[in-house]
């Protein structure tokens, strides 16, 4: 790693690195992910779509795209995508960022855009009654109105979290060093983390941050390759969990 890498990487999530340690060895995983660093939002304190990475922000996903595949020896062969330019462009570094380390006959996967990894669409189902509402209460009051279940207008949380792992288990490559890239936004992993963790309440230390993600991958119980009859491991912040697919109750 050049003088160069190591100082870009300074400013990737310190639990990014860490988790690596927990991964399976001979299994295919899913890196679910907010963006990279944009700039930075406006008076009102809501990011728009339209704010995009900043320099800083590119660089980091370029060299993170780089350093992982050198760190874990994984190899992306798909990519999912927030349709939003800082998401797309953060997945297009990351997988860009791969060229000095990728082998002649690698062939960079396509970013796929999908409704589900962005508002309206994963959570959220009539945008235009729930938009002042959410300028009200703030990101984080939000959520945890819509964790409570006291917002109308929205999916259950118990189904947004679970059509976005479906929508991760269909797209997850067989090879047993692939990646799944998926770059979404910072309430969505909020909210689908704290469902996966039975959580109701999400604090400022739970969110997201900018480049920060989580680990995934499934196990097929029984062979009998069924997400519903599969269970789900992650690696959030350092620690690993899992849980049965079939647990997850509305």
């Amino acid at each position: 790693m050049t003088d160069l890498t190591h100082e870009i990487l300074e400013h990737l999530p310190v639990s990014m690195q860490a988790g690596l340690t927990l991964l399976p060895k001979r299994q295919p995983i899913v890196l679910f992910t907010r963006h990279s660093i944009r700039v930075l939002v406006d008076e009102q304190g809501f990011a728009g779509y339209k704010l995009p990475l900043t320099e800083q922000g590119r660089q980091l996903a370029s060299a993170w795209g780089a350093h992982l595949k050198l760190l874990a020896g994984r190899e992306f062969r798909a990519c999912l995508s927030s349709p939003i330019h800082r998401c797309v462009d953060t997945a297009l570094l990351m997988l860009e960022g791969r060229h000095e380390n990728k082998l002649a006959n690698d062939i960079q996967p396509e970013v796929v855009k999908t409704t589900l990894l962005v508002e309206p669409g994963s959570f959220v189902q009539d945008d235009e009654s729930l938009r002042s509402l959410f300028f009200q209460y703030g990101a984080l009051e939000f959520i945890n109105h819509f964790l409570g279940k006291k917002i109308a207008g929205m999916k259950h949380p118990v189904q947004g979290a679970l059509d976005i792992l479906g929508l991760l288990y269909q797209h997850l490559p067989e090879q047993e060093d692939s990646v799944l890239l998926a770059v979404s936004h910072d309430t969505i992993l909020a909210v689908f983390l704290a469902v996966l963790h039975d959580e109701v309440i999400v604090s400022a230390e739970d969110w997201p941050e900018m480049m920060e993600g989580a680990y995934l991958w499934f196990e097929d119980n029984g062979f009998t390759g069924k997400f519903e009859e599969s269970t789900v491991h992650w690696v959030w912040r350092g620690v690993a969990h899992s849980r049965l697919i079939s647990s997850f109750v509305e």
